[in-house]
Parts: structure tokens; C-alpha cells; sequence
């Protein structure tokens, strides 16, 4: 266990802590709506991770994971409503309205599972 040290504040004596380093990784925007969920709706669960350094790490690994469901989530939506290159070589602005309600559905499913749970 390191030697604690101490500096002198006027005629008290104020321990000189730190915290450790975290490493640095994208939190994104999954990673910011955790976040802000945490603070917002489940304050001791976002208090417990930022006094034990693990809040970055635990936004950085939602946001990861949102994406990858984001992305599978997409590709059965497409799936399943028959979205390919020909339409979008077809039809561009077809294509383009149906990947965002696509990606929009995703979304929202993705934020139920992982961010607001």
C-alpha cells in the first residue's frame, strides 16, 4: 500500500489523493445516452462506477455493443422486408426512405435492450 502524504490548507492537513488512470475509449453516442440515463434515472449505479473508475469502460463496452446490434438488427430488418442493391440501384430515394425507418426501428430497439434497461 503506497505511503499516504498530506499538504497543509490553512490549519488542516488534506490528504493528497488521486485517482488511477483509465484508459482512453469512445464512449459515442449510445455511450452519452447511457450516460445520461445513468445520471438522470439510476444515480447509484452511476455513482458506484464513477467512485470505482469503471464508468468510461462501462460506456465505451454499451456503446460497442449497440453498434453490433445496431448493425445485425439492420441487416434482418433488410432481410425480412426484401431491401437489396437493386432497389437501391432501382429506386434511390425508395431505398433511402425504407434504410431510415429501418435504421430508425433499430434504433429505438437497440435503446430498449441495452441503453435504457
Amino acid at each position: 500500500m503506497p505511503e499516504l502524504t498530506y499538504r497543509q490548507h490553512n490549519d488542516y492537513l488534506i490528504p493528497n489523493l488521486t485517482l488511477p488512470a483509465e484508459e482512453s475509449r469512445e464512449i459515442g453516442t449510445f455511450g452519452r445516452r447511457r450516460l445520461n440515463y445513468l445520471k438522470r434515472h439510476r444515480r447509484i449505479v452511476y455513482t458506484n462506477l464513477l467512485t470505482t473508475c469503471k464508468l468510461n469502460a462501462h460506456l465505451a463496452d454499451i456503446n460497442e455493443q449497440a453498434l453490433d446490434r445496431l448493425s445485425v438488427i439492420v441487416e434482418q430488418m433488410k432481410a425480412a422486408q426484401g431491401i437489396t442493391e437493386e432497389l437501391k440501384a432501382h429506386d434511390p430515394m425508395a431505398w433511402v426512405g425504407t434504410m431510415n425507418n429501418i435504421r430508425a426501428s433499430a434504433e429505438e430497439i437497440v435503446n430498449q435492450e441495452l441503453i435504457y434497461s
